[in-house]
C-alpha cells in the first residue's frame, strides 16, 4: 500500500484560487479576513434521514477499503461506488459543477480543499450530525483548510506530518534543523518532495533562520519573502540527488542508499524501518509542514443522507484506526489510539495517534496560497506563481 499518488494540481486550481480574491470578504473567528466562499449561505442538512441506498465517492487510494466499506454497506444499505483519484487535479476536475449531480463526496487534501470551497463545488456541512466530531482533537474540528468563518465545508479524516527522514549510519548525530537539507556538504545526499507546496518547507525554515524576512505563515508570502524562499530552493537544487512524487519513489531511494536525508511521510519511515533500513524521523527545531484530508460534500450531492452516514462511520474510533494503519496516516479522532494498539502494538505512537497539542503546534498544515492574506491585504503570492517558480527551481543548474 503506497501513500497517496502524486499531487499534480492542474491549471483549474490556479484559476479557482486566483478568482477567489474577487469574492466578498468576511472576518474570521481568529480576527483575520478571508474571501467568502460562494456557497456560504447554503443551509446544511439539519437532521439525518434514511439512506438513499447509493453513495458515490471520489477518494485517495485506501480511503474506501473493502474492510470497512462492506460493514458500512451492511449497516446502512448505502452501496458504495468509489473512483480513486491519482491527483488533486483529477479530484478538482471530477468535482466540477458541484459534483455534476453524480458524485456525493471527495476526500480532498488541504491544498485542493481550499480550491473546492472557492469554486463553489462543495457545500457547508453540519458537524453536529457527526457524533464523534466532539472527540476530534480541537485543531481538526475547524482547520483553515476546510473551515471558513466557522462554516465547515468538510469534516477532517486523516493527517500526517512532513518529517525529516535520515539515515542513522550516515548521520549518527541526528539532525536538529532543516538546515541539513540546505547544507552544501550534503550535496548528492538529499531528496525533496516534487510539488510546488514544497516551497512552504523552505519558507518555514527561513521564518526561523532569517527572522528579518518577517515570515509568519509559510503559505502567505509577500514578494520579498517568496523570492528569498525561491532563491534558497534554487541553491538547494544542486544538493538534490532525486526528487520524489509518491512513497514508492522515496522508499527505495533510502533502502538502496541512493539518498540519506530529506522530507518524508511517516508512512515511508514506517515501511523502511519494518524492512530493517537504518532510518529515523524527526521534527526539526523549526517545526514542519503537514497535510490534512477532509471528506467534503458536493454542492449538488444526490445522496446526502448516505454521505452523512458515511462521514459518521469513518470518523468512529474503530474505522479511524483501520484507516490509519492501512493508509499509514494519523487519525483525527484520538479515541482511535486504543483501537490501533489492539490491532498493532506500538502503532499509535508510530503514527502519532496520541499527538499532543505541543506536537501539533509544531506543524503548519497545507493550505493553498492565495492573493488575499489572512489580514485582508492582497500582498500574498498566489499558487500559480508557486507552480511556475517550482518548475524553474527544478530546472536550475545542478553544478
Amino acid at each position: 500500500m503506497t501513500w497517496r499518488m502524486k499531487l499534480a494540481v492542474l491549471a483549474v486550481l490556479t484559476s479557482v484560487i486566483v478568482g477567489a480574491s474577487g469574492c466578498g470578504q468576511t472576518t474570521t473567528a481568529g480576527g483575520g479576513s478571508r474571501p467568502r466562499p460562494p456557497n456560504q449561505a447554503l443551509r446544511p442538512l439539519d437532521k439525518l434521514g434514511a439512506g438513499e441506498g447509493v453513495l458515490n465517492l471520489i477518494a485517495w487510494p485506501g480511503y474506501a477499503d473493502p474492510s470497512w466499506v462492506k460493514p458500512f454497506q451492511l449497516q446502512t444499505g448505502c452501496i458504495v461506488s468509489v473512483k480513486y483519484a491519482a491527483s488533486s487535479g483529477e479530484m478538482l476536475g471530477l468535482m466540477k459543477d458541484g459534483g455534476g449531480a453524480h458524485w456525493d463526496m471527495v476526500s480532498a487534501s488541504g491544498d485542493s480543499a481550499v480550491a473546492l470551497m472557492y469554486s463553489g463545488d462543495v457545500r457547508p456541512m453540519n458537524a453536529m450530525l457527526i457524533p464523534d466530531f466532539s472527540s476530534f482533537d480541537p485543531y481538526f474540528q475547524s482547520p483553515p483548510y476546510n473551515t471558513v468563518n466557522g462554516v465547515h465545508y468538510g469534516i477532517s479524516v486523516q493527517w500526517g506530518p512532513n518529517v525529516l527522514l535520515y539515515n542513522t549510519k550516515k548521520f549518527p548525530n541526528p539532525p536538529t534543523s532543516w538546515s541539513a537539507v540546505y547544507d552544501i556538504s550534503n550535496k548528492g545526499l538529499v531528496t525533496a518532495y516534487d510539488n510546488p507546496i514544497t516551497i512552504a518547507d523552505g519558507a518555514l525554515y527561513l521564518s526561523k533562520s532569517r527572522p528579518s524576512l518577517g515570515i509568519k505563515d509559510p503559505y502567505e508570502l509577500t514578494r520579498k519573502q517568496f523570492d528569498a524562499t525561491v532563491a534558497l530552493l534554487t541553491q538547494q537544487r544542486q544538493l538534490i540527488e532525486r526528487y520524489w512524487s509518491i512513497a514508492s519513489d522515496e522508499i527505495p531511494m533510502f533502502r538502496d542508499s541512493d539518498v540519506f536525508l530529506g522530507a518524508a511521510r511517516t508512512y515511508q519511515a514506517g515501511q523502511l524501518k519494518a524492512a530493517g533500513a537504518p532510518v529515523e524521523e524527526t521534527i526539526p527545531e523549526e517545526g514542519a509542514t503537514g497535510w490534512g484530508d477532509s471528506w467534503m460534500l458536493a454542492t449538488n450531492v444526490p445522496h446526502p443522507n448516505c454521505a452523512y452516514l458515511w462521514t459518521r462511520y469513518v470518523t468512529t474510533a474503530r474505522v479511524q484506526a483501520e484507516q490509519a494503519l492501512l493508509f499509514g496516516a494519523s487519525p483525527v479522532n484520538p479515541k482511535a489510539c486504543a483501537e490501533m494498539e489492539a490491532m498493532q502494538s506500538g502503532s499509535c505512537g508510530q503514527y502519532h495517534g496520541n499527538a499532543s497539542a505541543q506536537y501539533l503546534g509544531q506543524i503548519r498544515f497545507w493550505k493553498t496560497p492565495v492573493t488575499t492574506c489572512d489580514d485582508g491585504s492582497k500582498s500574498c503570492v498566489p499558487y500559480d506563481q508557486w507552480a511556475s517558480a517550482w518548475t524553474a527551481i527544478k530546472q536550475a543548474p545542478t553544478s
